[in-house]
């Protein structure tokens, strides 16, 4: 997927790439979402290194320590969130318990905004962000996608999905919005960060004088659903796993629609920071692994977005 996208940024580059059929796949079984509190809990059971394929390819210091701190926006049904017994679930979760079988390490997902994570993985808080990240060039050289100043070092990305931008608005009231440039002279609510209020902005650029998109942007992209819901906005964006989720699940289904079609295929991406190659090319091996296995197939189809799934790892093949 600000997605999570978008989670996300460069107008050009969606959080996400295609997932066409997914809409279709109301088998997007999922639940609730998290806060911006920290937690430890993983997608899956400590593993040791004893019989775990790939462990040798981990850097030293993450095997000696058994765990890969990952940074994650814990709010982004179905990608990643806090089912009714708070612990966290989703895509990611289940594909880094899949991953830490391969490496023999335990993943520990620890929650923060989605705009932060990046920082959290420069400054080593995080030895990843798995995140809905869509690998963009911006994000890969450090590049600021507002200013377009380089403001760090950039990350590496190994992408594992992909997934396109979508709009919703309240049921039964899509106010004429279809498209983008719909969008113009109406409100419109988003997570901070993403690759959908990189999109807005864009698109605002061209809305005529005095007809500007208002946009009001949110640390998660529940909160923008509440101020929709609550009639507060024309309209919502985000990822279109998200999107698709919300429609499902919110209100029993009533409350959103998705209108018009999804934009800016791009991957999500595990990001990774550049002085971490060893830890990078660990990760892409081991995706690689449970590609081969079925296990990542087996995940896909579990959350029903199938139609997002990829062949093989590809390291930095955003754009």
């Amino acid at each position: 997927m600000t997605a999570r996208s978008t989670r996300r940024t460069t107008a050009a580059h969606s959080r996400l790439a295609a997932v066409g059929a997914i809409a279709v796949a109301g088998a997007l079984l999922l639940t609730g979402c998290g806060d911006q509190t920290e937690n430890s809990d993983s997608g899956g059971d400590n593993q040791s290194a004893s019989g775990a394929p790939l462990a040798d390819k981990l850097p030293q210091s993450i095997r000696d320590k058994g765990t890969i701190k990952v940074g994650s926006d814990i709010a982004y049904a179905p990608v990643e969130f806090k089912d009714d017994s708070g612990k966290t679930t989703g895509i990611d979760p289940d594909l880094a318990d899949a991953l830490g079988k391969q490496l023999g390490v335990k993943f520990e997902f620890e929650n923060g905004t989605f705009d932060t994570l990046i920082t959290g993985l420069r400054s080593k808080r995080y030895d990843i962000a798995m995140s809905a990240m869509t690998d963009t060039k911006d994000r890969q050289e450090g590049i600021d996608s507002d200013t377009g100043k380089k403001v760090g070092q950039g990350v590496d990305f190994v992408d594992y999905f992909t997934a396109g931008v979508s709009i919703y608005t309240k049921k039964g009231d899509d106010q004429g919005i279809k498209t983008w440039s719909d969008l113009c002279g109406k409100k419109l609510v988003l997570q901070r960060g993403t690759v959908s209020e990189d999109l807005a902005k864009a698109e605002n650029e061209k809305c005529p004088a005095g007809k500007k998109i208002s946009m009001e942007a949110f640390d998660n992209d529940q909160q923008a659903q509440t101020r929709l819901r609550a009639g507060g906005a024309a309209a919502g964006s985000s990822d279109f796993p998200v999107a698709a989720y919300a429609v499902k699940t919110s209100g029993g289904g009533k409350d959103f629609q998705i209108v018009g079609e999804q934009v800016e295929a791009a991957p999500y991406g595990i990001a990774v920071a550049k002085d971490n190659a060893q830890l990078r090319d660990a990760l892409k091996a081991a995706l690689d692994a449970v590609i081969a296995n079925g296990e990542y197939k087996k995940i896909m189809e579990k959350w029903g977005v199938a139609e997002g799934a990829v062949t093989q790892a590809t390291i930095n093949g955003g754009k």
